[in-house]
C-alpha cells in the first residue's frame, strides 16, 4: 500500500452538506430545505446580494461553523486515513476562520491534520503543492477546475452538484464509499 496525499475539503464534505441551512433560514427569514438546495452559491439559493451573504458570514460564520454536524462515518475514516496516509484540509474558510476551524476539529475529535484557509474556491495551486494524490470535494466548479488538472477527485454527491460528470471525477455517496476508493488508490 502505498501513502497518498489526500486533500479534504471540509464544508459540504466533512461536515453534512444541509448543517448550515437552519442558520441561513434564521437569518435570512427563509424555508430553504435541502431539496430546494439546487446550487453551490448561496446567495442564489436564497436570493440575497452577495454583499448581504457577506454580511451574514461577519456576525454568524463563526457559530455556524462551531456547530457543524460531522458526516457519518468521517470521523472514524479521517483518523484511519491520518494513520495510514498524508491528510490535509484544504478549504474556502478565510484565514480568520482557522481558530474557529481548529476548535471544531477538536471539539469533534477529528485527528490533527495541517489546516490550508484559502480564503478562496480556488484550491488548485494548493493541491500541487501538497502534491495531491486525490482530492475530497463537494464543490462543483472546485472539483471540475481540481480534475482538469489531472488530479483526482471524489466528488461527495450532493443536490447542488449532481450536473457534474468528467473524467478524473468520481462521485461518492458515502464515506465508506470514499475509503473504499482510497484503498483501490493507494493499492494501484
Amino acid at each position: 500500500m502505498k501513502k497518498l496525499n489526500i486533500c479534504v475539503d471540509i464544508d459540504g464534505t466533512v461536515t453534512d452538506p444541509y448543517c448550515y441551512l437552519g442558520h441561513f433560514n434564521t437569518y435570512f427569514e427563509k424555508e430553504v430545505m435541502p431539496e430546494d438546495f439546487m446550487h453551490y452559491r448561496l446567495d442564489l439559493v436564497y436570493n440575497v446580494s452577495r454583499d448581504e451573504m457577506v454580511e451574514f458570514y461577519k456576525t454568524n460564520g463563526r457559530q455556524m461553523h462551531l456547530d457543524a454536524t460531522v458526516q457519518k462515518d468521517a470521523h472514524d475514516i479521517l483518523w484511519e486515513f491520518y494513520k495510514k496516509h498524508n491528510v490535509y484540509f484544504v478549504t474556502a474558510r478565510y484565514k480568520e476562520m482557522e481558530d474557529t476551524t481548529i476548535e471544531w476539529m477538536e471539539s469533534n475529535s477529528l485527528p490533527p491534520v495541517k489546516v490550508y484557509s484559502l480564503g478562496s474556491h480556488y484550491k488548485v495551486d494548493a493541491a500541487k503543492e501538497l502534491e495531491c494524490d486525490v482530492f475530497l470535494e463537494d464543490n462543483p466548479q472546485n472539483a471540475m477546475q481540481l480534475a482538469g488538472e489531472g488530479i483526482n477527485v471524489l466528488l461527495v454527491d450532493t443536490n447542488y452538484n449532481r450536473g457534474v460528470d468528467m473524467e478524473n471525477i468520481i462521485r461518492v455517496h458515502s464515506w465508506e464509499e470514499i475509503k473504499s476508493v482510497v484503498n483501490t488508490l493507494a493499492n494501484s
